[in-house]
């Protein structure tokens, strides 16, 4: 694929990415204020399921579009997920390919919704792992900002 090609690719997959990030942020904001319990009401299991949601698709657009074109634009091999995190947390783009792992371990978890007996633990687990997801999306970001300035 030509560079032009992949640099265009990236931009898209960011803007993906920044649209996706206000209601996510918003839901993750909602859903701190809520205090886990085995007695949620409809509408607080409502937005938790709305975070979750969200949270799979950002995680998503993250490590499967932006991370992916990134590590193309690079001219990295990197040709499985473990593989791109890694590589990521080498070159700096990443704070932690482990927490990345596991944000995509929960994803896949998120994925599987009739495990509903786990729920307030994968909401938890969702509470604790937007965080370092957002921290990722930022030092990706300055990453790519950086790379253009040094370009």
């Amino acid at each position: 694929m030509k560079t032009d090609k992949i640099k265009r690719l990236l931009e898209s997959n960011r803007g993906l990415l920044r649209k996706s990030l206000p209601s996510f942020e918003k839901s993750l904001g909602k859903c701190r204020r809520i205090a886990l319990s085995a007695n949620l009401s409809f509408e607080e299991e409502e937005c938790f399921d709305s975070l979750t949601s969200k949270f799979s698709r950002i995680s998503d657009i993250f490590t499967q579009k932006v991370l992916k074109s990134l590590t193309l634009m690079l001219r990295e091999d990197a040709p499985t997920f473990i593989d791109r995190m890694n590589l990521c947390e080498k070159l700096g783009i990443l704070p932690s390919a482990a927490d990345m792992i596991s944000i995509r371990d929960l994803r896949n978890l998120i994925a599987h919704e009739y495990i509903t007996e786990n729920l307030l633990e994968v909401y938890r687990e969702t509470l604790s792992l937007s965080g370092k997801l957002l921290e990722s999306i930022s030092q990706a970001e300055q990453f790519i900002q950086n790379q253009k300035t040094d370009a």
